[in-house]
């Protein structure tokens, strides 16, 4: 009897149990249970196609123009450089030429003492015997007055001291005066031809030895007559010397004055001087102004090529000037230089150089008598505007003081 009613207690738990976990079950079910999912990954967004794929996917109707890929612009190729140009030359404006000499009359006065102060000395010292009167004499004849011009100057000289009997240095001073200018001779004719003649322009011819200065002397020549208002062209005929050409285009740029020139050194001199006159005429300048080669006077064949340049100018135009250059310190020599010159052009004036480097201030009136034509210009410095007009009073008056 105990052992079922054991029996019955386990079977009834046993059933307990069952329905227990059958009840759980049918709840369970009945029940959404609530499940954590993870998040699903982020897809990246997808690729655009190429624009080719793309404009093959839509219909031809909707097709939009590609978008434009931008990308870094390439570097810009740099600019050329333009051309760097020269600064214009500035033009010079000359001051008159007129009353020059005055200007520069202490420059000729401290170079011709032995003229001035010199012969003033010997003169006014009281008692002139034949000794005092020989010293006269030399001072002239080394200042290079020359013997003729010498003669006439001491017999006028005495004659007065004879007379007047006195030496008084103011008087002598007077009597010295009157004599020189006599000799320089004011009366002739110093003009430089600077006007056009009908219709065509002036013609200057300038010759001169090697060294003279004569290149330097047509450059401030061209300067001279651009401050009196004439229309200048310079002619570059030194064709031998290969600056010649080059100094001379630079002198006249600076004032403004073209030169006329050839492109080959060693052409022929008297084509550079035809082509100038030429070029004159046709742009109706005032002035053509030609510079020739520098030559030495007893060289013949030289002398003759000068001579060709001349009738080869004379084919077209007259030649109004011919304007022979002297160094003032050679003396005697220029005069022989001179003569030549003269015999193979016709020299018509005569321009002076470096007189304010000599003490032979004389020549003027020895070359004035050897060619019987005047003394036109002269060069007291090296400085662009020291060409003067020669002026006689202004000249003897400076050699006096």
């Amino acid at each position: 009897m105990d052992n079922l009613w054991l029996y019955l207690v386990i079977g009834v738990g046993i059933l307990a149990v069952g329905l227990g976990i059958g009840l759980n079950l049918l709840i369970g079910s009945r029940r959404k249970p609530t499940i954590e999912r993870e998040a699903p990954p982020v897809r990246p967004a997808p690729r655009p196609a190429a624009p080719t794929e793309e404009l093959e996917r839509r219909p031809p109707a909707q097709q939009a123009p590609p978008t434009p890929v931008e990308t870094a612009p390439a570097p810009e190729a740099p600019a050329p450089e333009a051309p760097v140009e020269a600064p214009a030359p500035t033009v010079e404006r000359p001051e008159s030429a007129r009353g020059r000499l005055q200007r520069l009359r202490a420059r000729l006065a401290r170079s011709n003492t032995a003229l001035g102060k010199g012969l003033l000395a010997l003169l006014s010292r009281g008692h002139l015997d034949e000794e005092a009167w020989e010293e006269v004499e030399d001072t002239l004849i080394a200042s290079d007055l020359g013997v003729e011009a010498t003669t006439e100057l001491v017999d006028s000289l005495r004659a007065q001291v004879k007379i007047e009997g006195t030496t008084d240095e103011a008087t002598v001073r007077g009597w010295l005066r009157e004599d020189l200018l006599r000799l320089v001779r004011p009366e002739m004719d110093r003009r430089i031809a600077s006007s056009r003649v009908g219709d065509r322009p002036a013609v200057i011819l300038v010759v001169g030895v090697n060294g003279t200065g004569k290149t330097t002397t047509v450059g401030k020549l061209a300067r001279v007559l651009v401050a009196e208002d004439r229309d200048v062209i310079l002619g570059a005929a030194d064709t031998f010397r290969a600056a010649a050409a080059d100094q001379l285009e630079t002198w006249g740029a600076r004032v403004g004055v073209p030169t006329v020139r050839s492109d080959k050194d060693g052409a022929d001199p008297a084509a550079v001087a035809f082509d100038a006159v030429r070029a004159g005429i046709e742009e109706e300048v005032d002035v053509v102004i030609i510079d020739t080669a520098g030559r030495l006077h007893n060289k013949v064949g030289l002398m003759d090529e000068l001579a060709k340049v001349k009738r080869v100018i004379e084919k077209q135009s007259e030649i109004d000037e011919v304007l022979l250059v002297l160094d003032a310190t050679t003396g005697q020599n220029g005069l022989q230089q001179a003569r030549v010159f003269s015999e193979a052009v016709d020299v018509t004036g005569i321009v002076l150089t470096k007189l304010d480097g000599t003490a032979k201030g004389g020549i003027v009136v020895a070359v004035q008598r050897e060619l019987g034509v005047p003394v036109k210009l002269v060069g007291l410095g090296e400085g662009p505007d020291d060409l003067a007009p020669f002026d006689p009073e202004a000249f003897v008056d400076a050699i006096l003081e």
